[in-house]
C-alpha cells in the first residue's frame, strides 16, 4: 500500500476544478489522487516537472503535474487533453 501523503494545490481546487467541471468533465479530488498513485502513463512537463496521467474517457486524458518530496506528493495543476500526445511517454 502506498503511504504517500497527497496535497492538492489551492490552484487546482479554486481555479482548475471549477473550469474543468464547467466544461462537462467529472474530475474529482479522488480522481486526481488515484491518477497520482496509479498512473496509466508518466512523463515530464515542459518545465521539467513530473506528470501522472490517466484516462477520462476513450478520447481524453487527465494530466496531473506534481512535485514529490519524500513521501509527500504535491499536485501543482491539472490539464484535460486529447489522447495521442502524451500517453506514450511511459
Amino acid at each position: 500500500m502506498n503511504k504517500s501523503k497527497i496535497i492538492i494545490s489551492e490552484h487546482i481546487i479554486r481555479d482548475k476544478l471549477p473550469i474543468i467541471r464547467s466544461q462537462g468533465w467529472d474530475v474529482t479530488e479522488a480522481k486526481i489522487r488515484d491518477t497520482l498513485l496509479n498512473p496509466k502513463w508518466t512523463g515530464i512537463s515542459p518545465y521539467n516537472q513530473p506528470t501522472a496521467m490517466s484516462l477520462i474517457d476513450e478520447n481524453y486524458i487527465l494530466r496531473v503535474v506534481y512535485h514529490k518530496n519524500g513521501d509527500i506528493i504535491f499536485a501543482v495543476t491539472i490539464i484535460v487533453t486529447k489522447r495521442g500526445r502524451y500517453e506514450s511517454t511511459k
